[in-house]
């Protein structure tokens, strides 16, 4: 298993996940999404899984500040979450080709 956590630090189901896996002593990688974002082949793995309107934060501050809701954009989807890792919705657990988004603890017993 190559798990991928993608979180903020003050964001607590990103802690409730990392601490997860720690207690069942399952390495992960955990990746700080405002600093460091995803790439585009990462973002084109999850969005396999989750689809992308499931990954951009609707209710979050940087939506609401950047007026997402009122204004259209030429920007894409994909472009605008490359371009602001802060409207990403958190965390998104990685395992390969598969990802949740949240904390779901239901579907990561099943990739063990």
């Amino acid at each position: 298993m190559n798990i991928q956590i993608f979180g903020r630090k003050k964001c607590f189901d990103t802690k409730k996940a990392e601490r997860y896996f720690k207690e069942r002593g399952i390495k992960f990688q955990s990746i700080d999404i405002d600093k460091y974002g995803m790439s585009r082949g990462e973002l084109n793995s999850v969005k396999s899984a989750v689809g992308i309107e499931n990954l951009i934060d609707k209710n979050g501050k940087e939506y609401e500040r950047l007026n997402l809701k009122y204004i259209v954009t030429t920007e894409t989807p994909e472009e605008m979450l490359l371009n602001n890792p802060k409207l990403f919705v958190t965390p998104i657990v990685r395992n390969g080709r598969q990802a949740t988004i949240g904390y779901k603890p239901e579907i990561w017993k099943t990739w063990t």
